[in-house]
């Protein structure tokens, strides 16, 4: 575990704006952060914007070991701001089209970031919300959350987050809750695998600290090989292809500075290096 202050080395706003703040920390976590408390978190095309573009610088920075995705105030997201809902309703078919991208653009870099995400949930999670949590690695919420695919309400489809969420809790659950748009709680959503942990709502950052200190523990390189391995042995039958893929894969760690550094701090009964003591 952690055993110094864990100081905030930089906080910074990938946009003109203060709607999505990016804090880095010494220990190498890195969190992102929707702050429109005001508007309940709900996203719009420069939220969608701002989120990309924190996510692309991000994935590009080696002091990145994994990301806290989370939001200021009482809720996680209110899903699609209303305004800009109202204004997409009125705009072309092309804008339309080139707005899903982007929002499918943000769904495919959460999914596809190097790095282990972990999700805090608090409050409300509506519509395009639960495509973030399904598309995060491990997602933690507070007793007190509520969720909704809560589109068919307003004549739309969850169409863009749906492989994410499907993925998540399952065909036989997401035609329950897409159809109906029922409201539904944390223990439900911990019970059909769209979180992974559920929290009174006070012990609700100590159990992300906890994780986070949990995830710093494992080689940082050897975390994002293995993110890359699950994605690509998803759904894929046992192959020769795919056998040559996974013990390439264990060949390349064994080898590599990383693994070398933890397999001899492991028979020498020490840290490994990445956990702040020096080599031997």
């Amino acid at each position: 575990m952690t055993q110094t202050p864990d100081t905030l080395l930089q906080a910074t706003s990938p946009g003109t704006g203060d709607q999505v703040r990016i804090e880095i920390r010494a220990s190498g976590r890195v969190d992102l952060i929707l702050n429109r408390p005001d508007k309940h978190n709900a996203f719009n095309a420069s939220v969608i914007a701002d989120l990309l573009a924190g996510l692309t610088q991000l994935a590009g920075d080696d002091r990145v070991k994994l990301l806290v995705l989370r939001s200021e105030g009482r809720h996680f997201s209110a899903g699609a701001d209303l305004e800009w809902m109202r204004a997409q309703g009125q705009a072309s078919h092309a804008d339309n089209l080139k707005d899903a991208s982007e929002l499918a653009r943000l769904m495919e870099s959460v999914d596809r970031f190097p790095c282990p995400v972990i999700c805090r949930i608090q409050g409300s999670a509506f519509g395009g919300a639960l495509g973030l949590i399904a598309c995060c690695d491990i997602a933690i919420a507070s007793q007190d959350s509520r969720f909704c695919l809560s589109e068919v309400k307003l004549g739309l489809a969850p169409a863009v987050i749906s492989p994410y969420v499907n993925r998540a809790i399952g065909a036989r659950w997401m035609r329950r809750y897409t159809l109906t748009a029922d409201l539904f709680g944390a223990n439900d959503a911990l019970a059909m695998g769209l979180v992974h942990q559920v929290v009174e709502t006070e012990a609700l950052d100590t159990a992300v600290t906890t994780q986070v200190e949990r995830l710093l523990l494992n080689g940082p390189q050897a975390m994002r090989t293995a993110k890359h391995l699950l994605a690509a042995i998803d759904q894929r039958p046992i192959t020769p292809e795919l056998t040559q893929l996974t013990t390439q894969t264990i060949a390349d760690l064994r080898v590599s500075a990383e693994g070398q550094e933890g397999l001899t701090a492991f028979l020498n009964k020490r840290k490994p290096a990445w956990q702040g003591e020096p080599s031997a």
